[in-house]
């Protein structure tokens, strides 16, 4: 490998790394995506993302608008209503969502043609 490898694969190494801080586990992306189609409220978005709970959903909702890709609304009430919205930050994901979206119908299909697969490996 030359010194040039060697720094493309760094750069790109940190590159994925950073990436991956921001939109990191298994909840962000589904968050942003269940956005897409509109503003929505805590609960509905809860409802929206199955699995996730209440604590995370808060957490991950947290760091979403810390780097800009929601923003939050409070109307005072009562009730008080707290509204979540993409930012047109966030569409920047969009290729990113489609290409990974494509993979994993991609990697199920996979998956499901291979005889005798251990059954915790497939997704629901």
């Amino acid at each position: 490998m030359t010194n040039s490898d060697l720094t493309s694969c760094a750069q790109t190494m940190h590159a994925l790394r950073h990436a991956l801080l921001v939109v990191n586990g298994k909840w962000k992306l589904q968050i942003i995506v269940a956005l897409q189609t509109g503003t929505r409220h805590f609960r509905g978005l809860e409802r929206s993302v199955p699995g996730i709970s209440t604590k995370v959903l808060a957490k991950e909702l947290k760091e979403l608008e810390a780097h800009q890709f929601i923003v939050r609304t409070v109307s005072p009430g009562p009730p008080v209503v707290v509204d979540y919205q993409l930012l047109p930050y966030a569409r920047s994901l969009d290729p990113v969502i489609e290409v990974l979206e494509a993979w994993g119908l991609q990697h199920q299909q996979r998956l499901d043609s291979l005889s005798g697969l251990p059954t915790h490996v497939r997704l629901p």
